[in-house]
């Protein structure tokens, strides 16, 4: 249970360092560095999610005995 709130903390501290960014960057002028900013924490999120998800496959391929 602690490792899924883990994750939750974990993506929702991303998003909120990656929108202070995007908001400081887009302000001052530099709008081209807060998308790349945006885009840089939605690959974060992404890779984060993406070792879940190859841990649930994991455990259903040997929860079936595949």
């Amino acid at each position: 249970m602690t490792m899924e709130i883990e994750l939750i903390f974990k993506i929702a501290a991303v998003g909120i360092i990656v929108s202070i960014l995007t908001q400081v960057l887009s302000r001052s002028g530099r709008d081209e560095q807060a998308t790349m900013t945006s885009l840089a924490g939605l690959v974060v999120v992404l890779m984060l999610l993406a070792q879940k998800i190859a841990e649930l496959f994991d455990l259903v391929k040997t929860l079936f005995e595949f």
